[in-house]
């Protein structure tokens, strides 16, 4: 039995990895929001998992969420699935991208970690040097960013299995409920992943069980390090902590 924590779980390819994660007897602890999505979220289980509540766009209440994990143990598998899109660019850089790289730097560091990304990345914008806080980027450059970052943490930490998965174009509030992919395929992978011998690969993004090709300036090493020192630079500011 693994042990995982998924991020944005309250609703559409998050709350189903953890539904069919629970089915099959994993104990995943849940992310929300907020109280009100947590208590809507657990109506749908008999057995009520542990659900953790935070809002990303919350300084304190990352820094609670940190300290909740770490206190909770290490994780087999941490699914980095909470996104927005329809949202400011300062807010979609902030809970896209920032809060995925503080988790990772500063949460115990599991066994896999799976990030979601996007097939909308190639239109992604590489002016990393200009990235800030207030300014943010839009939505295509953010999973162009956790794309980068997942291929820069999977050489920085080798002992772990990093990769990232593309959902398609799935029904759900965040993309468009007539979407025309399936929900239940744009989920199995990131399960899969979690548990199953196919994690055992790093470095690699997946669409639908199967690697797939990706935009290849996301494996420019320099750019990658750039990334990682601005996304540090920021981080430092944005947390104003000792974490650091």
């Amino acid at each position: 039995m693994a042990k995982i924590f998924i991020t944005g779980s309250t609703e559409g390819i998050g709350l189903l990895a953890a539904e069919m994660l629970l089915e099959n007897g994993h104990e995943v602890v849940l992310h929300a929001r907020s109280q009100e999505r947590a208590n809507e979220a657990l109506e749908k289980f008999q057995i009520k998992p542990k659900i953790l509540i935070a809002d990303l766009l919350d300084i304190e209440q990352i820094k609670t969420l940190i300290n909740d994990l770490n206190t909770l143990g290490k994780f087999d598998t941490i699914i980095h699935n909470a996104g927005v899109y329809h949202s400011s660019h300062k807010d979609i850089f902030q809970v896209n991208v920032l809060a995925p790289y503080i988790l990772t730097t500063l949460v115990k560091k599991p066994k896999r970690l799976i990030y979601i990304g996007s097939n909308m990345h190639p239109r992604g914008n590489l002016d990393i040097e200009n990235i800030t806080l207030e300014g943010g980027v839009d939505y295509s450059t953010s999973k162009l960013y956790i794309l980068m970052l997942s291929f820069a943490f999977s050489k920085q930490y080798k002992d772990i299995y990093i990769n990232t998965v593309d959902p398609g174009w799935v029904p759900t509030k965040m993309a468009n409920y007539s979407a025309s992919d399936s929900l239940e395929d744009g989920t199995k992978t990131q399960v899969a992943l979690a548990v199953e011998d196919m994690g055992k690969v790093t470095g690699k993004y997946f669409f639908h069980l199967k690697e797939i090709n990706y935009f290849n300036k996301a494996d420019d090493k320099i750019l990658q390090n750039k990334l990682l020192q601005k996304l540090d630079d920021i981080s430092k500011g944005f947390m104003m902590s000792n974490f650091f």
